[in-house]
């Protein structure tokens, strides 16, 4: 499972903050010279981390790897809201100036009780989900009521790590906190001071790991919600996706660097683009197909004969339960992926050729 792909495989990228998972794919594309590059699980600009990056024959594999839990790291500061959730949205008024803030036992307390398990989340009207063929953003951005209905997650894993309380500008979001304390976890806090646009605010460093489909931006919003408080992110990480991680040895990095153009309009733009590290060799840093399908699911040894009838479309005898990927340990050929057809028989879903 070493061998380096040719034009297809996986390419584990630590995306950086500041463009989006687009942006990472277009600069793929242009590093690999190929159109048919797609990503698995969608980054906010704001977020860095794992991104699933694939190109050829292995995009067939994103739609597997969307479906993994995942685990993120992330900052939540209480005490502020804003439109996005996140660090990239304009602060809204909050009613009344908070002058206490709950002790980190009585966070962790709601965070056990309403945030944890299977519980019902509404998506962030800034976010990727389609509304009648609409981006929910898009529709956001333009000032248009964003109606998304609740869906049930998995929490399985909502841990603080760090508590913080002190003061943060209350013109700008994201702005670094100021005279940051700590107190013991058993006390609340009290804001004895105000200074001239500043807020009084309680940040919690949080470890979270759920199932496809939880917006990790949602959960500060609502745990801010239950505290009365209100809240959103201000940093976001995801540190594994599946069975991929920031740590594997062959993770991709990437920058953000500005680019000025001309639009249509005349109009002179500054935007950010991501950059490949070592665009160079990119290829280098992918997994193969086989490699590629290891890590997205299990797999499903078989001979030289069942991967020509896998080819054509017949079933063959392996008593499966789940979906797998069929390939020829002899000469490191992905076949197919496949799937239980009955009792004793398995039938291919996906046909590598």
């Amino acid at each position: 499972m070493t061998t380096k792909p040719d034009n297809s495989g996986l390419l584990v990228i630590d995306k950086p903050q500041g463009v989006t998972s687009h942006d990472v794919v277009a600069a793929v594309r242009g590093a690999l010279h190929m159109k048919r590059v797609g990503h698995a699980g969608t980054l906010d600009p704001m977020a860095t981390g794992v991104l699933v990056v694939g190109f050829g024959n292995a995009t067939r594999l994103l739609n597997y790897i969307v479906d993994h839990d995942k685990t993120y790291l992330a900052t939540i500061r209480l005490g502020q809201r804003t439109t996005t959730d996140d660090a990239d949205g304009e602060l809204l008024p909050e009613e009344g100036t908070i002058a206490e803030f709950p002790s980190r036992q009585t966070v962790e307390d709601v965070i056990a009780h309403h945030f944890t398990g299977r519980i019902e989340q509404v998506p962030n009207s800034y976010s990727a989900i389609k509304i009648n063929g609409q981006r929910a953003y898009d529709l956001a951005r333009e000032g248009k009521d964003v109606d998304l209905k609740a869906r049930p997650v998995t929490i399985s894993e909502f841990s603080v790590s760090a508590v913080r309380y002190g003061y943060a500008s209350s013109v700008r979001a994201g702005s670094p906190l100021v005279n940051a304390a700590e107190v013991a976890p058993d006390s609340a806090w009290h804001a004895n001071t105000l200074e001239p646009n500043m807020q009084p605010v309680m940040e919690l460093d949080v470890t979270v790991t759920c199932s496809a489909g939880t917006y990790i931006r949602a959960l500060g919003r609502d745990l801010g919600s239950e505290l009365g408080l209100g809240g959103h992110l201000t940093m976001l990480r995801r540190i594994r996706a599946g069975r991929f991680s920031v740590d594997m040895p062959n993770v991709m990095t990437a920058h953000t660097e500005a680019k000025t153009f001309t639009n249509r309009e005349g109009i002179e733009v500054t935007r950010n683009r991501a950059v490949l590290d070592d665009a160079e060799h990119a290829v280098d840093h992918a997994l193969d197909l086989v490699a590629s399908a290891a890590v997205s699911m299990d797999m499903l040894p078989v001979t030289e004969q069942e991967a020509t009838d896998l080819r054509f479309g017949r079933r063959i005898a392996h008593d499966i339960h789940t979906t797998m990927a069929a390939y020829v340990p002899e000469t490191n050929d992905l076949v197919a992926i496949v799937e239980r057809a009955k009792r004793g028989e398995t039938k291919p879903v996906a046909v590598f050729n």
